[in-house]
C-alpha cells in the first residue's frame, strides 16, 4: 500500500462484480479500483469506460504482476479460481474470489494450502448471502437450547440460477447453455448446493455422511454459438445426509419443478421447530409443542446481518480482522460436500466426509 491507499485490480468483471463488488469497493475509504482484465480487451475496455477504471490489461497475468496493485477481486467462473488465487498469492496480493470456491475438493485444498503459506495476505470467498439477515438470530436460538435436541432438518430449494423469469419454474428446454450447466466451467458444483450447504453449516456444523440421487432432465442445450451441447450437470437433486451434530437432513434442489416457487428450511428440535422461507429470508418462524401455528421471532436491528463483503475484505487487509464470510477452510468443506453429492450419485454408495 502506498499513502495508505489500497489499490484493487478486477479479473473477470462480470455481472456480480459490476452489481456488488465495484460499488462495494468504491464505498470504502482509501480504496481505488485501478485496473481490469477480462477475457477480451474489448470487454475489459467496456467495463473500464463504464466505471472510469484507468488501466485495461490484455490478460490477467499482466494485471497480477503489476507492482501497483495490492489486492485482486476474482469474478471469473470457477474453472479459473485456483489458477488466479495461486497467482495472486505468489505475487503478494490479497485476494477476494467469487463463490463457488473451485472446481472440486482437490483444487479447494490446494488453495487453502497455498493461503496458509502466505498468512500476511487476506484470502476471502464471497459468502452465501441468502440468510445473512437472520443468521445471528437463528444461531442464538439454537445455542440457547430453545429448540431442545436438534433432530432433523429439511431443505427445499427452487433454484433460479440462469433463469430470466423467476416465475417460470417449469422445465425449460429452449434455454441456452449457462456456465453453471457446463461442467468444464463449474466442475462438481450443482446449482446452489454449495451455497446452501455453507448456510446450513452456520447452524448445525458440517456433514459426515452423504447419499444422493441426481438427474439431468434437460440434457441438451445450445451454446453461445448455437451448437447443441450435452449437459451432465444435474438440474434435479435429492440428498440425504447426516451431520456431526447428529442431525439427519433431507435436501432437495431443482430447476424443473413447475409451480414450485421460493425455498424453505425447517430445523426440527425435540422442543421446537424453526422455519425460514424466502426469498427474501428476512423472518424467523418458531413453533413449540403447545402451538397451533408458527410465531414470528423478532429480529433486533443490531443483529440483522447484511451484505458487507467488500467492507469486510478491506477491513481484514487494513486492520487484520479475521475473515468470517467466508474463509478458505469453510470453502473446502462446501466443495467436499458438493463433490460427495456427485460421487454418491454416480456410485450409488454413501460418501463419508471429510473426503
Amino acid at each position: 500500500m502506498q499513502d495508505g491507499i489500497i489499490r484493487v485490480g478486477l479479473i473477470g468483471a462480470g455481472a456480480n462484480t459490476k452489481l456488488r463488488h465495484i460499488p462495494g469497493l468504491r464505498e470504502q475509504e482509501g480504496v481505488e479500483i485501478i485496473a481490469v482484465a477480462n477475457r477480451s480487451r474489448e470487454s475489459g475496455a467496456a467495463v473500464a469506460s463504464e466505471y472510469e477504471i484507468p488501466i485495461v490489461y490484455d490478460n490477467w497475468l499482466e494485471l497480477m504482476e503489476s507492482d501497483e496493485i495490492d489486492a485482486v477481486c476474482v469474478g471469473t467462473w470457477p474453472y479459473m479460481h485456483r489458477t488466479l488465487v495461486m497467482a495472486a498469492l505468489e505475487n503478494d496480493k490479497h485476494v477476494l474470489t467469487e463463490a463457488r470456491m473451485a472446481m472440486d475438493a482437490q483444487e479447494a485444498h490446494d488453495m487453502l494450502d497455498a493461503a496458509r503459506q502466505f498468512p500476511h495476505l487476506v484470502t476471502q470467498i464471497v459468502p452465501a448471502p441468502q440468510t445473512l439477515q437472520v443468521d445471528q438470530t437463528v444461531q442464538e436460538i439454537i445455542a440457547s437450547g430453545e429448540l431442545g435436541q436438534l433432530l432433523a432438518l429439511r431443505l427445499r430449494v427452487c433454484d433460479y440460477h440462469g433463469r430470466a423469469d423467476r416465475s417460470d419454474t417449469f422445465m425449460n428446454t429452449e434455454g441456452h447453455l449457462h456456465w453453471r450447466q457446463n461442467r468444464d466451467y463449474s466442475g462438481y458444483n450443482i446449482m446452489g448446493m454449495g451455497i446452501w450447504y455453507e448456510q446450513l453449516m452456520r447452524y448445525v456444523g458440517p456433514a459426515t455422511k452423504v447419499m444422493a440421487m441426481t438427474r439431468v432432465f434437460t440434457n441438451n442445450r445450445k451454446d453461445d454459438n448455437g451448437i447443441m451441447r450435452g449437459v451432465s450437470v444435474p438440474d434435479h437433486v435429492n440428498v440425504l445426509c447426516e451431520f456431526a451434530s447428529g442431525v439427519q437432513a433431507d435436501l432437495s434442489s431443482s430447476t424443473v419443478t413447475g409451480m414450485s416457487t421460493g425455498s424453505e428450511l425447517w430445523i426440527f428440535g425435540s422442543e421446537g421447530t424453526l422455519k425460514l422461507e424466502g426469498p427474501p429470508f428476512d423472518k424467523v418462524f418458531v413453533g413449540k409443542p403447545a402451538d397451533t401455528e408458527f410465531s414470528v421471532r423478532e429480529i433486533e436491528e443490531s443483529k440483522r446481518g447484511k451484505w458487507q463483503v467488500e467492507q469486510d475484505f478491506i477491513n481484514s487487509i487494513r486492520n487484520g480482522a479475521p475473515v468470517t464470510h467466508t474463509p478458505f477452510d469453510v470453502g473446502v468443506q462446501y466443495m467436499e460436500f458438493t463433490e460427495a453429492v456427485t460421487r454418491s450419485a454416480q456410485s450409488g454408495q454413501a460418501i463419508y466426509l471429510p473426503l
